[in-house]
């Protein structure tokens, strides 16, 4: 529920209602409350039109979002998950340096 925390903290900060969202987003209010409290994942077009909406860094609203669907992936494996999360870090460090190269 990272970007959900993250977004009802800005919306706070400016004042912002959640209609007022879900009108910019093109969605009825009830599922905007459900982004925000976690029971409903954004689509990733609706994150960077937040981001936009906010004036705020797309890719770390994005990075939340993206944690948010890795979290939800891993709920409930406590023994396998940090050793999931390494061997996921591992195979995407070799991908990017053979981009690299």
């Amino acid at each position: 529920m990272l970007l959900g925390n993250k977004i009802k903290e800005l919306r706070d900060e400016q004042g912002v209602l959640q209609r007022q969202l879900a009108a910019y987003l093109e969605i009825d209010t009830p599922m905007f409350s459900k982004i925000e409290r976690g029971d409903r994942r954004a689509k990733r077009s609706q994150v960077i039109l937040l981001a936009k909406y906010f004036h705020v860094d797309e890719k770390k609203m994005l990075t939340l979002w993206l944690a948010d669907k890795v979290l939800d992936a891993l709920e409930g494996e406590d023994e396998l998950c940090l050793d999931a999360l390494d061997t996921a870090k591992a195979e995407l460090t070799d991908v990017n340096r053979q981009n690299q190269a």
